[in-house]
């Protein structure tokens, strides 16, 4: 499947279109004025949000799905991984030789003609993405965006703006960013993953040196100094390429040919976020983040820095900042018990599906904690992947460790068929905290019922099923709530 010279967007169906970054780039095109059609497995949000838009979406897969706007499309957008090849829209595209693209070239065609700020990296890609939108949109730059998930504050998750500035994620689990053309590309970290795709960690790390590559000639590399993957393609590639770094003050001055932006000073705030002195490409600015965590702080620091370098006002780029309220599911609060046994318990949720994102999110949880005094974290995990389960099962049980109470779920498969012999015990066998295996999915609020205590912080983590879970248990753990 590749993708054609030229695409015809002017009728564009979308197979698996209630995505988050399938959704996203569908509402571009409307707002563009594409007819836009498409199929999911099930209704959702976004799915109702896109038919209000004027899209014309089907529940489940059929080959006549293609003609549900009235006329076949011009082109068939898809997923290598999420859609499997028999899929019948698939199979009749191809009788119909309508050609047949993934997202990431439909999002290339999209990004024509704007100045490219490109987010990519092992983590924190959506909501650096996201702060750097808002930032932007505070120095009243209205930049078009597409992220993989939903702005808390815009409520959406893509916009068609009128400025200069498409701001977007670049995805590396398929190697679809290298279907871009960066004018600014941020690196966050590099660390081995899909390795399912990629085979080996040198594939890997390649991918992210060939990006770097695709820069236009007056591009710009903006890359994490204190991870040392990014810090290091930072280093081999700044001689063909500009690069700017962003980091704390001992990475700055461990790489001191390509430092542009530093963290001058962390401070953790009584409410539980982060008052941060950043001096960006040689000015200082001060911004509170109402999101705990030092990752958060980088992230801002790397949005600062696209931001300035796009062409905004720092001042105002940090206003922005300092208004950031976070994005679905990334330590996503979800309520707190008011009354009863499990009074002052915090309920929060988060997309961390890899060990290095749980441990950050372990450590900003212990830093709200330490901020109020009080309280241990409760974690519900459900493992995302059986390959990754098996690559990372060490390294998830030390993360998790760094909870109090720990609740392991079954793994949540997704694209996978499940491996003989391998569940999440090969996580719980290793974890030194108090630790629960439970397969049966309904049965975990009961689960966190069992082991929660007053002030608590209780999180649901993983990039599955979990995040319905939420909700669930602040029902379990407030009778009143139960009622409503």
């Amino acid at each position: 499947m590749t993708a054609p010279e030229a695409i015809d967007l002017s009728r564009v169906h979308m197979i698996g279109i209630g995505g988050a970054g399938m959704s996203g780039v569908a509402r571009i095109l409307l707002s563009r004025g594409s007819t836009v059609s498409g199929s999911d497995v099930k209704d959702s949000r976004p799915v109702m949000a896109l038919r209000a838009m004027g899209a014309k979406v089907a529940v489940g897969h059929a080959a006549e799905n293609l003609e549900i706007s009235g006329q076949l499309p011009t082109v068939v957008v898809t997923s290598f991984a999420a859609i499997p090849q028999d899929n019948p829209e698939l199979v009749r595209a191809r009788e119909e030789g309508i050609p047949v693209i993934r997202r990431s070239d439909l999002l290339g065609e999209l990004l024509e003609g704007s100045t490219q700020v490109l987010i990519a990296g092992t983590h924190g890609k959506t909501s650096t993405t996201s702060m750097t939108v808002v930032a932007m949109q505070a120095a009243g730059m209205d930049p078009s965006f597409a992220i993989g998930g939903q702005l808390n504050k815009a409520g959406t998750n893509a916009h068609q703006g009128t400025g200069a500035c498409f701001v977007a994620e670049a995805d590396e689990s398929d190697a679809s960013l290298l279907r871009y053309k960066p004018d600014i590309a941020v690196v966050t970290n590099i660390e081995p993953d899909h390795l399912d795709f990629f085979k080996t960690p040198e594939a890997y790390f390649q991918v992210f040196e060939d990006f770097a590559d695709r820069l236009t000639e007056t591009g710009r590399l903006v890359v994490c100094l204190d991870d040392p993957h990014a810090a290091a393609l930072g280093e081999r590639v700044k001689d063909r390429v500009t690069v700017s770094g962003y980091g704390t003050r001992a990475a700055a001055e461990a790489h001191p040919d390509i430092v542009g932006t530093v963290i001058e000073s962390i401070e953790v705030t009584p409410q539980g976020g982060t008052h941060a002195v950043i001096t960006v490409l040689g000015t200082a600015i001060a911004v509170d983040l109402k999101i705990p965590g030092e990752h958060m702080v980088k992230n801002a620091a790397a949005a600062l820095t696209a931001g300035v370098l796009a062409g905004g006002d720092l001042v105002k780029l940090a206003e922005g900042i300092s208004g950031f309220s976070g994005v679905r599911r990334r330590f996503e609060f979800h309520g707190r018990v008011d009354t009863g046994d499990y009074r002052g318990v915090e309920v929060y949720d988060d997309y961390a599906h890899h060990p290095t994102e749980v441990t950050a999110v372990m450590k900003a949880a212990r830093e709200k904690l330490a901020a109020r005094g009080f309280g241990r974290i409760v974690v519900a995990f459900q493992p995302h992947l059986y390959s990754r389960t098996m690559e990372f099962a060490t390294e998830f049980a030390e993360a998790l460790s760094l909870a109090d109470e720990v609740i392991v779920l079954d793994i949540y498969g997704a694209r996978e068929n499940p491996v003989e012999g391998v569940d999440s015990r090969i996580i719980t066998e290793h974890v030194t905290k108090p630790v629960i295996f439970e397969p049966n999915f309904s049965a975990v609020p009961a689960r966190i019922a069992e082991v929660a205590k007053p002030g608590d912080l209780v999180l649901t983590m993983g990039a599955g099923s979990v995040t319905m879970l939420a909700d669930e248990i602040l029902r379990a753990l407030d009778p009143e709530r139960a009622d409503d």
